[in-house]
């Protein structure tokens, strides 16, 4: 099938062909509450539905973290991914058949240049695994106990020992150098260009599309190296964005609703080998925001398996934290010996490692044990400190009888009673209480009310727009004024007027997209009378009105001659016979 652009037609085409409520149900579980649908919001800490979904307007917002839009931007943030892959994931449900490749979008051929050389690049390592250079590489992974099938499932691949290999195969495939250091796979030296990579087996980085953008290389033949070597942060390639089996987990994923989070790569290959296929590794950097919110979206069940040893236990406590702050309570698998998860299967099987991901730990009895770490709960100091960081953990947590269960447990440990404790953390609760998003509503005055309120209901209803045209309405705020200008715009283009297709039409236009999320915030009612419409147009004339009345009050202070103030007082005077004829004419 040749291949497409991406054009508004078509764009058109798959949002009229999607229902949003059918499309997030798909996601979520919806509630049908009069006109509007409601459910649980993904993108926040959200325990009882606040986000409402419109299937007349064919929007959604959140009335708790003001998360708003149409479907496209619902997928895009759901499931991570960009507009043009939304638009595939939309067209797929609506049964059109699309064939559009990222690089026939926009500015996105800037970057294709970059995916085409890792596709060059992958089909260089994994051949060199198979070929005699690969034969101590293929050692190394059999003595790990993996099966050479591991290098098909998970591409992986080898550099060369020679430092320039990569660097004349690209120049001969005809890319250029500036692209080719784009990559972060090459390097400037005295003499050249140089391979970034040498002598490592090669773990290809997928981002959250699928698309290879980065590496990991890791030794094998014992030298004083850093043991791991991840490609440097690129356009296409940031490690706080990414992790490594997203794309190849996530189908897995989906089927149990369970996500098990891992530090290494090898660490989720000996979890595939024992059919454990929805497992997802950070790439050796600091757990972020972004990588919450990722699993937050996967799935229900979020698992921490990292390794058995302290650092290990501290990136897990890392981890807790950063899930904590979107929402997430996660559960906890910890392994003994100081284990990671790759030699746990080792040790100790198959059976014995599937029974600690069935029988994962709540978070609650994990930090019961990791704040005791290097306490001795027999002086009083450290058991005062270890009391008060349980404390601090536990306002957290909204579930009372979680909480009561947990007060109980610390209460045995630290040998204080349960009504003692419930004190102290009923005493802090309040002054600690998590900050939650509030919608922040500016005092308006009555004209700047009008305005918002008539532009609410003119970006769903054309009639109404016409309205401002024909009434020559002139609007105060100047981002009211540059949006009626670029829906006029649109209007030329298009027969039918709705917030949602105004949405995909200015995706690229920040301005525009952030004042149709104010006004979607909006909390107005979703149908207006004509008589109410009228309030509002003759409130904006009234404060027009007003400007021009007190521009010739000012005139006449400054007037020098009876003709000058004649003339002015005429003027107000027909502004004022014109306003009364206004007011009968609505009347």
């Amino acid at each position: 099938m040749k291949d497409n652009v991406l054009t508004q037609d078509i764009i058109a085409k798959v949002q009229e062909n999607v229902d949003i409520v059918d499309v997030i149900s798909g996601y979520l579980p919806l509630s049908n509450k009069g006109k509007n649908f409601f459910g649980v919001c993904p993108f926040h800490s959200d325990h009882s539905p606040s986000m409402s979904v419109s299937r007349e307007k064919q929007i959604y917002k959140c009335f708790s973290c003001g998360a708003s839009g149409n479907v496209f931007n619902f997928v895009m943030n759901y499931e991570n991914v960009s507009f043009i892959d939304a638009v595939k994931i939309l067209a797929s449900k609506a049964g059109i058949p699309l064939n559009i490749k990222t690089s026939n979008y926009k500015d996105n051929g800037r970057l294709q240049v970059l995916y085409d050389i890792f596709d060059v690049t992958q089909k260089f390592y994994k051949n060199n695994i198979n070929t005699k250079d690969g034969e101590k590489a293929l050692e190394f992974i059999k003595n790990r106990k993996f099966d050479l099938n591991i290098i098909k499932d998970f591409d992986l691949g080898l550099s060369l020992k020679e430092d320039d290999k990569l660097v004349n195969l690209l120049m001969k495939k005809g890319f250029n150098q500036t692209d080719m250091l784009r990559t972060g796979l090459v390097n400037k030296s005295e003499r050249g260009l140089k391979d970034m990579y040498i002598n490592r087996i090669m773990f290809p980085i997928y981002n959250l599309q699928g698309n290879l953008v980065g590496y990991s290389g890791r030794i094998f033949n014992g030298e004083k190296l850093n043991k791991y070597f991840n490609t440097k942060e690129t356009e296409i390639f940031k490690k706080g964005e990414i992790l490594y089996n997203y794309h190849r987990a996530k189908n897995a994923v989906k089927d149990k609703e369970q996500v098990i989070v891992v530090e290494g790569f090898f660490a989720t290959i000996r979890l595939h080998t024992i059919g454990v296929d929805n497992v997802v590794a950070t790439l050796g950097t600091a757990f972020t925001k972004n990588h919450a919110s990722i699993l937050k979206r996967m799935a229900k069940e979020i698992v921490l398996c990292f390794d058995g040893d302290n650092a290990g236990s501290d990136a897990t406590n890392s981890c807790i934290k950063e899930l904590e702050k979107v929402g997430v309570i996660p559960k906890i698998i910890r392994l003994e010996d100081n284990l990671d998860p790759d030699d746990y299967v080792l040790k100790y099987g198959k059976d014995r490692m599937l029974e600690k991901i069935n029988n994962p730990m709540n978070i609650m009895d994990y930090k019961l044990n990791y704040y005791k770490k290097n306490k001795d709960l027999t002086n009083t100091q450290d058991l005062s400190k270890y009391v008060n960081e349980m404390i601090d953990e536990l306002k957290l947590i909204d579930d009372d009888i979680y909480r009561e269960l947990t007060l109980k447990k610390l209460s045995d440990i630290s040998k204080i009673s349960v009504e003692i404790l419930k004190q102290k953390l009923d005493d802090i609760e309040v002054a600690t209480k998590i900050p939650r998003y509030e919608m922040v509503n500016k005092k308006l005055s009555k004209y700047d009310m009008a305005e918002r309120n008539l532009l609410f209901y003119a970006l769903n209803n054309k009639e109404i727009f016409k309205k401002i045209k024909d009434e020559n309405l002139k609007f105060n705020n100047q981002e009211y004024i540059n949006l009626i200008m670029t829906v006029n715009d649109y209007l030329n283009e298009h027969d039918t007027l709705k917030i949602s297709s105004l949405l995909t039409y200015f995706r690229d236009n920040s301005d525009m997209i952030n004042m149709l999320n104010s006004l979607i915030d909006l909390d107005l009612k979703d149908e207006c009378s004509i008589y109410e419409i009228n309030d509002y147009i003759k409130v904006i004339k009234e404060r027009t009105t007003k400007k021009k009345m007190n521009n010739l009050k000012n005139n006449m202070k400054e007037a020098s001659t009876k003709d000058e103030k004649k003339k002015l007082l005429e003027q107000m005077f027909n502004i004022r016979k014109k306003e009364l004829e206004g007011a009968n004419k609505n009347d």
